[in-house]
């Protein structure tokens, strides 16, 4: 798996405080939380082919992602009230 750069395509997260991957836990809270809910989110992102990687705070799209595809995963995660302030925010 490659490291993020300026060119990739991402969604990016606004957490609630609880499940806020701040940088003193970035590995143990967000999409990597070991709360079951957030292990079958997990689990549901990677499913799609079009995601190539999740990090904490983001999800990484492959550049040639469908829109519609990208406007579902917003509406999903849109859902998820117990993570997640507001949907996320998609990045060129």
């Amino acid at each position: 798996m490659s490291l993020p750069t300026a060119a990739d395509r991402y969604l990016k997260a606004s957490f609630l405080p609880a499940w806020d991957p701040g940088a003193e836990d970035a590995g143990r809270r967000g999409f990597m939380a070991p709360d079951p809910r957030a292990r079958t989110l997990l689990r549901v992102l990677v499913s799609y082919p079009e995601v190539r990687y999740v990090l904490p705070d983001r999800i990484g799209l492959d550049p040639g992602a469908d829109v519609r595809v990208i406007e579902t995963l917003r509406r999903f995660l849109a859902r998820q009230e117990w993570l997640l302030t507001r949907g996320m925010r998609r990045r060129p």
